[in-house]
């Protein structure tokens, strides 16, 4: 059986403090069992059913508790029994006489009791043709819910006859079968879902009452859990998606333009020089200048167009009423810039090794500076917020742009919150840049002082670019999304400290008495305090009741 483990991400949100607290888990494959156990026993023990019938509960919801429980209350135990397949028979006998015969309706032969098989909802076929029916619903991959044999009955199998059953004529079958149930629990759990990393790890994430939120498996992977793609924000998911997609149609081709071609300025084709002259022509007849795109005459020198200066910048109002062009630039633009900073981004990630050296060597000399935590710190921050810097540029490109967002605003509206923005970005970027080169200083060869000077530097630049990312994001959710009236784009929120990795989880996950959340709720007074002495082995009471008392 494949060896998976869970990373278990449990935030709890405070609504008495302004910060939250994430914890977020390693288990192993047993403790994955455990968890999933604890759900089971949770449905069970609510409403006396056996584990079979709670697994089908579970897998039709889920496993979302909470939902099931909903759903309970709103309709009632038979609609929820019906709507899952689940049949309940009181006091109902599976067992058969051994002495007496059966008439299997499926093969149509009559068999000994001990060669057939009843289940909960009361049709008995025999144990030949149940156990056919397993293997194909297995291998078709609906082995976890499987339905009775019988025309128009809905009741879910029990796990426990398909196991007795397939075991006995492929162990192996069987085996997949566990597996399946097992993997249920992450594969149908909305809350669960496995790391996308390439190679699989072998790992899964669980995010508790978090809908769009960033995360980093244990294996060093980091990606948005909502979609599954790489950590994006500020982007929300649609805008990532489009954008991705996107690059990978046309950023080489515009790559290639922006290198070695310039639009004609009459028939807006790309042109590709083939020679060193300045002047150029279209195939459409056009000269114009390949040093600023402008329309000139023939005549010119070696050193001058006739009748021609391209000195002075001067925007050409032609290009704004080609449509096709103007997208291009602007596609150009953003993509250009989103480029850039992805591409700093991997270079000063090489720069750490660089950096750490430098305050190897600066620890060892003598000197009156011997804490350098504020070079480390600062490196984060650089990494933190470039990835920040970089994928708002994906984000202005369709927040301000007419493909998603052309109905919300109005123009002026549009170039007011454009401005509002950017202003922002450049602020950002501009005290990004600082940052990266305070950190690129050769420290470690200068004396005190000026190690000191820069140190101060850094720690102010590394202070002033998070209060700018978190700026930026509260502008993006009050002032730019949040306005928004035809769609909902959620953007993971900022954190200071990033996304925080997983941590190893030593303690085995065990049974808890139903009287643990009596117990924890006497724990919550009225001000909203409360005290910290949850029997943290049960994670899932943990969270759940942690969430119910303090909002």
């Amino acid at each position: 059986m494949t060896n998976h483990s869970l990373i278990l991400f449990v935030p709890y949100h405070f609504i008495f403090t302004s910060y939250k607290i994430i914890y977020i888990f390693v288990i192993t494959r047993e403790s994955l069992l455990a968890a999933q156990k604890e759900d089971l026993r949770r449905v069970m023990e609510l409403l006396s059913l056996r584990e079979h019938h709670a697994r089908t509960l579970l897998i039709h919801y889920r496993w979302d508790v909470e939902k099931l429980l909903a759903v309970l209350v709103e309709n009632g135990k038979e609609s929820l029994f019906n709507e899952a397949g689940v049949t309940v028979i009181d006091d109902a006998d599976p067992m058969l006489p051994l002495s007496s015969m059966v008439m299997c309706d499926i093969c149509m032969e009559e068999v000994a009791g001990d060669k057939a098989t009843k289940m909960d909802c009361g049709h008995c076929f025999c144990n030949d043709c149940w156990t056919e029916h397993f293997i194909v619903k297995i291998n078709e991959g609906q082995s976890k819910r499987i339905r009775c044999m019988a025309h128009k009955c809905n009741a879910i199998c029990d796990e426990a006859v398909v196991r007795n059953l397939v075991s006995k004529k492929h162990p192996n079958l069987a085996e997949k079968f566990e597996r399946f149930l097992l993997e249920s629990f992450i594969e149908d759990n909305k809350m669960v879902k496995w790391c996308p990393s390439t190679p699989h790890c072998g790992n899964a994430i669980r995010v508790e009452e978090v809908e769009v939120c960033e995360v980093e498996c244990a294996c060093g992977a980091q990606f948005c859990f909502s979609c599954l793609s790489e950590a994006h924000s500020p982007c929300s998911c649609s805008m990532w998606d489009l954008w991705a997609k996107k690059c990978r149609d046309e950023s080489e081709t515009v790559n290639w333009i922006t290198v070695h071609t310039k639009p004609c300025p009459k028939c807006h084709k790309p042109v590709e020089k083939n020679g060193g002259c300045n002047l150029v022509s279209c195939i459409c007849g056009q000269a114009f200048c390949w040093l600023c795109g402008g329309a000139t005459g023939r005549d010119h020198t070696w050193s001058r167009i006739a009748g021609h200066s391209c000195g002075r910048y001067k925007e050409d109002k032609a290009k704004k009423t080609e449509r096709a062009k103007r997208e291009l630039y602007r596609y150009m633009h953003y993509h250009n810039r989103y480029k850039a900073h992805t591409d700093s981004f991997k270079l000063e990630s090489k720069l750490k090794e660089t950096v750490l050296e430098k305050v190897s060597i600066s620890e060892e000399r003598e000197s009156r500076l011997r804490d350098f935590s504020w070079v480390t710190n600062g490196l984060y921050r650089l990494f933190r917020s470039r990835r920040v810097l970089s994928y708002s540029y994906p984000f202005a490109f369709y927040m301000f742009g007419e493909e998603l967002f052309k109905d919300e605003m109005t123009d002026e509206e549009r170039e007011i919150k454009q401005h509002l923005f950017e202003d922002q970005q450049q602020q950002l970027e501009a005290n990004v840049e600082k940052l990266s080169k305070f950190l690129e200083e050769p420290f470690d060869q200068y004396p005190d002082d000026k190690v000191m000077e820069i140190r101060m530097q850094v720690i102010n630049l590394s202070v002033i670019t998070d209060t700018l990312c978190k700026k930026m994001y509260e502008c993006i959710e009050n002032d730019l999304l949040g306005c928004l009236q035809l769609g909902t784009h959620n953007i993971a929120r900022y954190q200071s400290k990033g996304i925080e990795r997983a941590s190893e989880l030593s303690t085995c996950w065990t049974s808890v008495n139903t009287t643990t959340d009596k117990r924890q709720r006497s724990d919550a007074d009225t001000s909203g305090n409360v005290d910290w002495h949850f029997p943290f082995p049960s994670l899932f009471l943990f969270s759940a009741h942690c969430i119910s008392v303090l909002q």
